[in-house]
């Protein structure tokens, strides 16, 4: 029986042969899609060639497959595009998946197809099915095949989270996976391969604190690039080119330059780049060239090291828990527009349950770099920025069990 790193090795050399071919595009969308996000919509079928654009939905990773999938029909067709829902899914009640995805008439919808759309749910579900054992079946050959053709492959959540050659199989505890439960088979696993070797994609990336898992596992794959999509927002995807749609944004991770040591004996980093993209903003993942949206552009550049330099934001915070929603771009705002050039947190697990040891803990460090520069707009009323290259050490500490004790006095 082959083993899991020999298949992962020669499913990686198809994928990069297929990679080189591909002239289509990749929409990694961060979950949480709402129905009135116009933008991502209407994209969606813009990229697939416009009204009439044929686009096949597939509901494999959801629990309720024929409703998930029913809403994206009925999404696309209503910005112009003709989609159907293919019936490939282990929710599916008589549907014989060993059938399906050999099935001459599945794969012939898919090839007259122009887009492909993989629903939200668990991404296990659409892997063991496309790719039971690591072998790709004959509909995932078809479904390549519209990449390969210059069609659209876009995924929600789940559907986004199979995109790369790894994927996170089933990691929910950030905290364990930074402590060093990271199994493949279990938390990790192979993806699809869809986007260019090398780039890891996650998605329900800022709400989640997921950059606590990310790390972890592009060190142990040894990936230098990393793309965290958050939710009602879109990675549009061309080979080199990243761009934004969405105003949640996404994270772009970079470890080109970043080190470890073993000595601590538990994950660290030192010199990761961290950099924000907003609605609009582009990205050449190989030269790491950023171009910010029109608006920012035409709004203010920030630069925190030039003489005269004022910071628009004040009384910078300790993040108590800096996987919470929306701490890692806060502390990142404020290393780009606050009155210090570091902020630090801690993330850490105070749970009795826990499985991983629980004085294990990690500090996070953000800061300014020689290159730490940003772009503000203000857009719909609210903040928009861009976030380029602030630095991030990751450091193991001990956290003393309990946190915290009530003072002797405050006792009944």
């Amino acid at each position: 029986m082959m083993s899991w790193k020999a298949g992962a090795l020669a499913w990686l050399l198809v994928v990069i042969g297929n990679a080189a071919a591909n002239a289509g595009t990749v929409v990694a969308i961060g979950g949480a899609l709402r129905d009135d996000n116009e933008a991502v919509w209407s994209r969606l079928v813009a990229l697939a060639g416009g009204p009439g654009a044929r686009y096949v939905v597939f509901g494999t990773a959801s629990g309720n497959p024929e409703r998930s999938a029913a809403r994206v029909v009925a999404l696309l067709e209503s910005h112009g595009a003709e989609a159907e829902h293919l019936p490939v899914a282990p929710n599916l009640p008589g549907v014989d998946l060993e059938r399906a995805v050999r099935d001459p008439g599945l794969i012939a919808r898919v090839s007259a197809a122009r887009g492909v759309f993989f629903t939200g749910g668990a991404q296990e579900r659409i892997v063991d099915t496309l790719q039971p054992g690591g072998r790709p079946t004959p509909l995932l050959e078809a479904i390549r095949g519209v990449l390969d053709r210059g069609g659209v492959i876009a995924g929600t959540s789940a559907g986004a989270a199979v995109m790369s050659n790894v994927m996170f199989r089933d990691a929910p505890d950030l905290l364990a996976v930074m402590k060093g439960t990271l199994r493949a088979g279990k938390e990790v696993d192979r993806g699809l391969g869809f986007v260019a070797p090398g780039l890891f994609v996650d998605q329900h990336f800022l709400r989640r604190g997921r950059l606590g898992r990310m790390l972890p596992l592009m060190q142990a794959q040894g990936l230098k690039v990393g793309l965290g999509v958050e939710e009602n927002s879109a990675a549009i995807l061309r080979g080199d080119d990243i761009e934004i749609v969405g105003e949640g944004g996404a994270l772009f991770v970079d470890l080109g330059d970043a080190a470890s040591s073993p000595a601590p004996g538990a994950f660290n980093l030192v010199g990761a780049r961290l950099t924000y993209l907003g609605d609009g903003d582009r990205l050449d993942v190989r030269t790491r060239a950023l171009t910010p949206s029109a608006a920012k552009r035409a709004g203010t550049r920030i630069d925190p090291r030039i003489a005269g330099f004022e910071p628009s934001l004040e009384d910078p915070p300790f993040l108590l828990d800096v996987l919470g929603e929306g701490a890692i771009l806060r502390g990142m705002s404020f290393v780009l527009d606050g009155p210090t050039a570091e902020i630090r947190g801690l993330a850490y697990d105070a749970r009795p349950d826990a499985q991983a040891p629980r004085d294990l803990g990690f500090e996070f460090r953000f800061y300014r770099g020689p290159d730490t520069a940003g772009w503000y707009a203000e857009m719909s009323g609210n903040d928009a920025y861009t976030i380029a290259n602030v630095r991030l050490d990751v450091v193991p500490v001990q956290v003393a069990q309990p946190l915290y004790k009530p003072l002797q006095s405050a006792r009944p």
